[in-house]
């Protein structure tokens, strides 16, 4: 094997020893996610670029299902309409065009859910902002320290990692958790009750 692909390996394999030190905030996220759901609260995911990817992942696993037949929830990822997007976008700015749709949709009882791996950009900090004044749990899926997108996050489940590659596998691992979790409460599984 060239010893780049291990290097790469050995990087990932730091990431997840060290993001053990997450397990018991993904387990509240869970809850927060569970009890949100019960209620008929919906999940808004949104990010740019790869994290947009991810928060599509988030989506699908929580709308369709993850590994279990069982009842869709309400989830909406903001980066998957074009023509909303492009029309804030145009008449607004691109900063604009994930707070513009939070503002308008998310309310008391709804997680929202940014995907970041600087949390440095505008558009994701504005929007965390206006789920914040929504009345809105915001959820942040970043790295490093978080970036100025930490100040609005109720829970920030941080890639303890600064590259991008290993902040975004950490990501994908965190974003499984949290698909089980939701898949087995929505089945009734004692064994992982929260």
């Amino acid at each position: 094997m060239a010893e780049w692909m291990r290097q790469q390996l050995e990087a990932h394999i730091q990431v997840a020893e060290k993001g053990e030190a997450l397990l018991p905030a993904l387990r509240e996220v869970g809850k927060v996610l569970c009890d949100a759901f019960a209620e008929r609260g919906i999940l808004y995911t949104f990010g740019n670029g790869g994290s947009a990817a991810d928060a599509q992942h988030f989506t699908g696993e929580i709308i369709g299902h993850y590994k279990r037949d069982r009842r869709p929830l309400g989830a909406v990822t903001l980066s998957t309409d074009p023509t909303t997007m492009t029309c804030i976008a145009n008449d607004y700015s691109y900063d604009d065009v994930f707070a513009r749709q939070v503002a308008g949709l998310a309310r008391p009882g709804d997680v929202v859910a940014a995907f970041t791996t600087s949390g440095r950009s505008a558009n994701i900090v504005s929007a965390l902002e206006a789920a914040k004044a929504a009345g809105a749990t915001t959820v942040l899926f970043g790295g490093g320290d978080g970036g100025p997108a930490r100040e609005f996050a109720d829970y920030a489940l941080l890639s303890p990692s600064t590259t991008t590659p290993r902040i975004q596998e950490f990501h994908t691992f965190m974003l499984h958790v949290l698909s089980e979790i939701v898949d087995a409460w929505a089945d009734g599984d004692e064994e992982y009750a929260l």
